[in-house]
């Protein structure tokens, strides 16, 4: 009964150090640098909410290639998420190069409503956005977040 535990106990130290093995792999990545390209209106379907098509200029900072597995992100206008979009369909851009990936993206009309209502009780002269992004990537490279804030001025 010893030996069995004590054979046990050998199993799990082997996977304890392949695992740790394998963490440490990963090789550290700064973020990828993400900006607006271009926003542009698509034909919408027959009682569907509108849609865009959203150009994202990615920078890569670093030596190794990004092989994007997909993008999924948001817009929010002043605390309320407006515009949500994912792609799967992005070319892989190589180390210190960008490149652009195309979004389709849905405007949450409910939201937007919402939104407008809200704007039209305040006397607000900025408004606050918020993007975020997750980037998942092929292999053994961690998934990165991106976050933009700022404001956009009504005057």
């Amino acid at each position: 009964m010893s030996n069995r535990i004590a054979g046990y106990g050998v199993t799990l130290l082997a996977w304890v150090f392949l695992l740790s093995a394998c963490a440490s792999l990963t090789t550290p990545m700064d973020p990828p640098n993400v900006s607006l390209e271009s926003f542009e209106s698509l034909p919408s379907t027959e009682g569907g909410a509108p849609r865009f098509l959203i150009k994202l200029r990615v920078q890569n900072p670093n030596e190794q290639p990004l092989d994007i597995a997909g993008i999924s992100y948001a817009i929010e206008l002043v605390g309320t998420e407006v515009v949500t979009g994912v792609s799967k369909d992005i070319p892989v851009i190589e180390g210190y190069s960008e490149g652009v990936a195309s979004i389709e993206a849905s405007l949450k009309l409910f939201q937007v409503l919402k939104l407008l209502a809200s704007l039209g009780r305040t006397q607000e002269e900025d408004l606050t956005y918020r993007f975020t992004a997750k980037i998942d990537f092929k292999g053994l490279v961690p998934t990165q977040r991106v976050e933009e804030e700022g404001q956009i001025s009504l005057k």
